[in-house]
C-alpha cells in the first residue's frame, strides 16, 4: 500500500514574490481609470452623445445624467453576482482563475471600445457595462487574497502598497494616453481617434500586466469536496449550488459579525460619496464647470500621483493611531472636499480640489480594504469580500442615480455634489461605533 501524500500547504504569508504578484494586478487594472474616469466619460459626453443630449421617449437627457445611469446599471449587475461568486471561489479555490477570466473578458471589451465612433451610443454602453462588471468582479477575488497573503501586522502596509502600485501604474498609463490626446495635432491624427486609441491602450495595459499576477500570485489548493447531495450534477452547476447555499448560510450567521456588519453599513454610506466623486468628476468638470479637456485630464493625472503617496502616508498613520481613527480622519477631509467642490468655478480651483482628493483617496480606499480584511474569516475571504462588493456597489448604484435625480430636478450639479456631505458625516458616526477587538474576535470564533 502506497503512503498517502499530505495535502499541499498554503503559500506562506508576507512572501515578497506573492505580494509583488498581487500588487502588480493593481498596477494592471488601475489603467481602467483611463476608461471609466478619464477619457471615456468626456468622449461619451462630447462625441458619442454630444452637447444636444439624447432624447428618449420625448425626454432629453444630458450626457452626465446618462453616464450616471450607465454606471449605476453596471454596478447593479455586479451587486447581484458578487457574494455567490465569492462563495464559489472560496469553495473551489478558484480565486486566481476567476481573476484571470474576468480580467481578460473585461480587457477585451475595453479594447473594443476603440470601435465606438460618434453616435455609437448603444455599442459604447454595452461594451462599457461588460468592462465595468468584469472589472468589479475581478476586484472581488483580488481583494479576497489580502488576508491570505498578508499577516495581521502587515495588512495595512500591503494594502497601501497595492494601491500605491495601482496609482503609479494607472498614472503612467493615463499620462501616456493624455499626451496622445493633447498632442493629437502634432501626431497628425483627429482628437476623436486619439481618444479611442487611449481607451484601447488602457484595455491592453490591463490585460498585459496581469501576466505578472498570473505568474507570481499563488493560491492554496482547495481542501473541500462537493457534498454527496450534488453527486452526479454537472460540476459548474454544483459549484453554483454550493455558492448559493454558502451565501445563504453566511447571511443566517451574520449575527456573529455584528461589528463587521456595522462597518459595512458605515462603509456603504461614506463610499457612496467617494464613488460618486470618482465616477462623475470629469462630467462635473465638463458639463457644470465648462473646463477644457486638458484641465480635466491633467487634474486626474495629479490625483493619481498624489494618491500614490496618500496611500502610503495613511498606512503609516494607521500604524501610529490605529486603522479606524485614520479612516475617520479621511472622512473629515472628504466632507471638506465636497463642500469646497460646491463653490469652485475655475480651473485653478478644480486643480486644488484634485490635489486634496488625491491625498484622501489613497488613504480611505487602502485602509477600508485592510480594516475589513482584518475582520473577515480567512477561509471565507472571497465570500466576505463578495459582501464587501455588495455594499460597495449598493452605494455605487445609489450615489450616481441620486446625483442624476438631483441634477435633473435642480438643473445644476452643485446641489448634488453638496448633498454628499450627509453620507460622509453619517458614515463617520457609524464607524465610530465599530469595536475592532470584538470584530476580530468574532472572526476567530466563526467556523467555516
Amino acid at each position: 500500500m502506497e503512503p498517502q501524500s499530505s495535502p499541499p500547504l498554503p503559500p506562506a504569508k508576507d512572501d515578497p514574490k506573492i505580494i509583488f504578484g498581487w500588487c502588480m494586478y493593481d498596477w494592471a487594472n488601475s489603467a481602467y481609470i483611463t476608461i471609466a474616469v478619464g477619457l471615456l466619460p468626456v468622449y461619451f459626453a462630447t462625441a458619442i452623445i454630444g452637447p444636444g443630449g439624447l432624447t428618449l421617449r420625448g425626454t432629453r437627457y444630458e450626457a452626465d445624467t446618462l453616464w450616471a445611469v450607465l454606471v449605476g446599471t453596471a454596478d447593479l449587475i455586479a451587486f447581484v453576482c458578487a457574494p455567490v461568486l465569492g462563495a464559489i471561489a472560496d469553495f473551489s479555490a478558484a480565486k486566481k482563475r476567476f481573476l484571470l477570466f474576468f480580467t481578460y473578458v473585461g480587457s477585451l471589451a475595453a479594447t473594443l471600445l476603440y470601435l465606438s465612433h460618434t453616435g455609437d451610443v448603444y455599442r459604447t454602453m454595452v461594451l462599457f457595462v461588460i468592462a465595468q462588471v468584469c472589472f468589479t468582479n475581478a476586484n472581488v477575488v483580488y481583494d479576497a487574497f489580502l488576508p491570505q497573503i498578508a499577516s495581521q501586522e502587515k495588512m495595512d502596509w500591503v494594502s497601501g502598497k497595492g494601491f500605491s502600485y495601482g496609482y503609479v501604474g494607472g498614472g503612467v498609463q493615463f499620462a501616456l494616453a493624455l499626451l496622445l490626446v493633447v498632442g493629437h495635432e502634432t501626431l497628425g491624427i483627429p482628437q476623436e481617434l486619439a481618444a479611442r486609441i487611449g481607451i484601447a491602450s488602457a484595455g491592453l495595459w490591463w490585460g498585459g500586466f496581469t501576466l505578472y499576477t498570473a505568474r507570481y500570485l499563488k493560491e492554496a489548493p482547495s481542501r473541500e469536496i462537493l457534498p454527496e447531495r450534488y453527486a452526479g450534477w454537472p460540476r459548474p452547476l454544483a459549484f453554483v449550488a454550493v455558492g448559493l447555499s454558502r451565501t445563504v448560510g453566511t447571511l443566517l450567521r451574520v449575527r456573529r459579525f455584528r461589528h463587521l456588519v456595522l462597518f459595512l453599513l458605515a462603509f456603504m454610506l461614506y463610499n457612496d460619496g467617494i464613488q460618486t466623486v470618482i465616477n462623475l468628476a470629469t462630467t462635473y468638470g465638463t458639463v457644470e464647470l465648462k473646463l477644457p479637456v486638458w484641465v480635466l485630464m491633467g487634474t486626474l493625472l495629479v490625483i493619481q500621483v498624489v494618491a500614490t503617496f496618500g496611500a502610503l502616508v495613511f498606512s503609516r498613520l494607521a500604524e501610529r493611531i490605529g486603522t479606524k481613527p485614520a479612516i475617520m480622519v479621511t472622512l473629515v477631509l472628504w466632507s471638506g472636499v465636497v463642500a469646497y467642490a460646491y463653490f469652485i468655478h475655475t480651473a485653478t480651483e478644480f486643480f486644488i480640489l484634485g490635489v486634496i482628493v488625491g491625498v484622501v483617496l489613497g488613504g480611505s480606499q487602502s485602509l477600508s480594504r485592510s480594516f475589513y480584511g482584518s475582520m473577515v474569516p480567512e477561509a471565507a475571504s472571497a465570500e466576505f469580500f463578495g459582501f464587501y462588493t455588495v455594499f460597495t456597489k449598493f452605494s455605487s448604484v445609489f450615489g450616481p442615480l441620486l446625483f442624476a435625480v438631483i441634477k435633473q430636478m435642480a438643473g445644476s450639479s452643485r446641489l448634488a455634489i453638496l448633498s454628499l456631505v450627509f453620507f460622509f458625516v453619517v458614515g463617520l458616526g457609524l464607524l465610530a461605533l465599530v469595536n475592532e477587538t470584538k470584530a476580530r474576535q468574532a472572526r476567530l470564533e466563526a467556523a467555516f
